[in-house]
């Protein structure tokens, strides 16, 4: 036997004996409760059984649930993959670019009906702020905080939301960025597999100004109060949830990059984001792979940070994104492949009672999987059996 079978091997073993750990571990509570329930209780004076009332069975927990998301579309073939794989939740892709047909209540009505026909749910839908860099961006008046321009915006970007809710699609992800997603050069990995990379020492080498100019922290944050303390009220009212995506990547706190310093890319800035108008709407899409590369040692770290947001409600949905490295330099990984124990970070999740999408980001690039379908279907199976295992 190979070295590579034996670890298939082993870790078939291991999974499978957590698999028959957990269902005699359930078997044998289902039976004790079985037996608590229909046990006579002591009578009275004369020694007679009592009958026992009728109990109403304990409620399942809620369960996490494989998801995907898409950056345009998708197509109806598209969905018949997912529906085979079992990806039975997903995000769709952006509706459009700006508030028209596609963002009526009737033309989310129909994108929800057409994805649900294929057995899927829709939970969720991206607003057109989206991770774009400022010259891309949708709606750019926001970040750059120019007036009128922003209030415009906002009030069609609040239309959106009400649009959203009212054809019953539970939640909406955005982005507040000015920088997009800064990268360097890829990297090799796993089998010539390309690998995503960030080394900020590279990446500033000739780094210049945005067209939004200096951007310090203070009007940072003035931005983004600005647009929640209209935004979050909204959302409120409507009962949807707003998921933020955090900064990616994070940047020196003195220095920024390119004259914008990202305040959503520390946890601290995170942990102040959630506190800005504080509401059970107001959370985190939550980058996995991006929280990791705002630490140290996210081997070691990201685990309390997920119990953080966690425990208070704030992780709206999960990209599961693994990734070898620190803050500053790091490399996008495959899921199994990096240096996150993500069968931990699962069990993590579920300790903190999340039942929202955990679904895969940023895949590697593999050579002649053109449109990655290979390198996703392999994060989904990933995904769907670290959910069996700790479920």
């Amino acid at each position: 036997m190979s070295d590579d079978n034996h670890t298939s091997w082993t870790r078939r073993g291991i999974i499978q004996g957590i698999g028959v750990g957990a269902a005699q571990a359930a078997g044998q509570r289902l039976a004790a409760a079985r037996a608590l329930l229909s046990a006579p209780k002591a009578g009275g004076s004369n020694g007679r059984a009592e009958a026992s009332m009728p109990v109403d069975p304990l409620p399942l927990k809620p369960r996490m649930k494989l998801g995907t998301q898409f950056g345009s579309g998708p197509s109806d073939e598209t969905l018949r993959v997912l529906a085979a794989l079992g990806v039975n939740h997903i995000c769709s892709g952006l509706p459009a670019r700006s508030l028209d047909e596609h963002w009526s209540v009737e033309g989310l009505t129909k994108l929800k009906e057409r994805v649900e026909s294929f057995g899927l749910k829709l939970l969720m839908v991206p607003l057109p702020l989206s991770s774009s860099p400022i010259e891309r961006a949708e709606n750019p008046a926001i970040m750059l905080g120019k007036v009128p321009e922003r209030d415009r915006e906002i009030d069609q970007i609040c239309q959106m939301i009400r649009n959203a809710a009212q054809a019953g699609i539970p939640a909406i992800k955005y982005n507040l960025t000015i920088l997009g997603v800064p990268r360097t050069s890829p990297t090799p990995g796993r089998g010539g597999a390309l690998y995503s990379t960030f080394n900020y020492d590279l990446a500033k080498q000739g780094a210049t100004l945005t067209e939004a100019g200096p951007v310090t922290a203070d009007m940072m944050w003035e931005r983004i109060t600005y647009f929640l303390e209209r935004v979050v009220p909204v959302a409120e009212e409507y009962k949807i949830k707003l998921a933020c995506h955090p900064h990616d990547p994070g940047m020196p706190r003195e220095e920024g990059f390119r004259g914008v310093h990202r305040v959503l890319g520390s946890v601290e800035g995170l942990k102040r984001f959630i506190e800005i108008h504080p509401s059970p709407f107001h959370g985190l899409n939550f980058c996995q792979g991006t929280v990791s590369e705002m630490l140290e040692r996210p081997g070691e770290e990201i685990f309390d940070v997920i119990r953080y947001f966690g425990q208070r409600g704030k992780i709206f949905n999960v990209h599961f994104r693994n990734i070898h490295g620190h803050f500053l330099n790091f490399q996008e990984t495959f899921p199994d492949n990096g240096d996150v124990d993500m069968l931990k970070a699962m069990r993590v999740y579920k300790e903190v009672g999340y039942d929202g999408m955990i679904m895969p980001d940023h895949a590697p690039r593999i050579e002649g999987d053109t449109e990655q379908k290979q390198a996703f279907a392999f994060e989904y199976g990933y995904i769907r059996a670290l959910l069996q295992a700790v479920e």
